[in-house]
């Protein structure tokens, strides 16, 4: 079958996060196709998002390499459902992101089938990514250790640049309690939680270097009851994001001390959340990594950085030699957009063949 068949036919079943059956009905039909070519699976079902699915090769003895992907989208049923194409472009949820990813790893194995047995390379396909992996990060990072190698399948740069490293990511509240009082009447007796926000809003933001790559974006502020009220209580909900395990901990240091100092007498502030997905943080064995695969691809493989997270950072904070960006190219992801270039799927299935081939041969890179 046509492989842009295979992403409308992937593409036609919602699949948003929350849509477990959807997700569930992508995973019964991945299946039936990786099963096609001699994998086995085991199912991780949960209750309320989909199954998680992890496909298994032959042991051929050599080092293993784990395609990563996701099943699910961030579109809700009825929000973006269509599949279009033209000459270039193929239109819909999950056409890059990341439905086409799936498409790629699957035709380059069926072209390896008919040419030798797949072994030492395997699947692991979760249905959480888009909303944080919370769940599916445990069974990543516990099955990480039977791995040398990940390529993760996420979308190609536009000049088909893989992905070498990505910006770690966490997400906190800030909860301010106050005291309220009239603010006419007795303003003197009140403990204002808006200003003690706004004060530590700024020093928070201050946290921003970007000099090294490091970013806090307060994302919400909420408080108060009204203009005649002090207000009793406010909450910030910030995100840090950071390039290194270094500024990682400055920044976390720092929020601890803005956190444990109340500016505004009588006001008391707790922190609740934490890392979502710690940095990608390339060495020299990754960029090693990409020299070889340059010279089985026989041509120089571009690469870039991304502040955006994916289950990259996962893998690769578990000491897999990891890279992405090995799907489709596309953008307008996460809108209704999203689309994906045609003639980078054939691109990236030409890489994809001759990487797994070269791994099963060779029983490496």
């Amino acid at each position: 079958m046509n492989h842009i068949d295979d992403l409308r036919t992937l593409c036609s079943i919602n699949s948003y996060t929350q849509n477990r059956d959807g997700v569930n009905r992508v995973g019964e039909l991945l299946d039936k196709w990786f099963c096609q070519l001699g994998f086995s699976v085991d199912l991780y079902r949960r209750l309320e998002i989909g199954t998680h699915r992890h496909y298994t090769s032959v042991d051929g003895g050599g080092k293993k390499l784990l395609l990563l992907g996701h099943m699910d989208t961030v579109f809700a049923p009825g929000a973006f459902d269509r599949f279009d194409e033209d000459d270039e472009w193929v239109y819909g949820a999950g056409v890059c992101d990341m439905k086409g990813g799936i498409i790629v790893m699957l035709q380059a194995l069926r072209e390896i089938k008919e040419q030798m047995m797949i072994t030492d390379i395997d699947i692991l396909l979760v249905s959480d990514e888009e909303s944080g992996s919370d769940d599916s990060k445990a069974l990543t990072t516990s099955l990480a250790s039977e791995y040398e190698y990940c390529f993760v399948y996420e979308s190609a740069g536009a000049d088909g640049e893989i992905v070498t490293a990505r910006k770690g990511v966490g997400t906190f509240i800030a909860q301010i309690e106050g005291r309220a009082a009239h603010a006419g009447n007795h303003y003197e007796d009140g403990a204002d939680a808006n200003l003690e926000a706004a004060l530590k809003l700024q020093s928070l933001v201050a946290l921003t270097d970007l000099s090294k790559g490091s970013t806090l974006n307060v994302g919400k502020v909420e408080g108060g009851i009204g203009a005649n009220t002090i207000s009793p209580s406010a909450h910030l909900l910030f995100e840090i994001r950071f390039k290194s395990l270094d500024e990682r901990d400055r920044l976390l240091q720092k929020i601890d001390d803005i956190i444990s100092i109340s500016r505004v007498e009588g006001t008391v502030t707790t922190l609740s959340g934490g890392i979502q997905r710690d940095v990608m943080q390339p060495d020299s064995r990754v960029f090693d990594l990409v020299d070889k695969l340059s010279k089985v691809a026989s041509y120089t493989l571009k690469t870039q950085e991304r502040g955006g997270v994916s289950d990259a950072n996962t893998i690769s904070a578990a000491g897999v030699l990891t890279l992405d960006g090995f799907g489709p190219f596309g953008d307008g992801d996460h809108t209704i957009y999203e689309r994906a270039k045609k003639s980078s799927f054939s691109e990236r299935i030409e890489l994809s063949s001759r990487l797994f081939r070269h791994l099963i041969i060779n029983k490496g890179f």
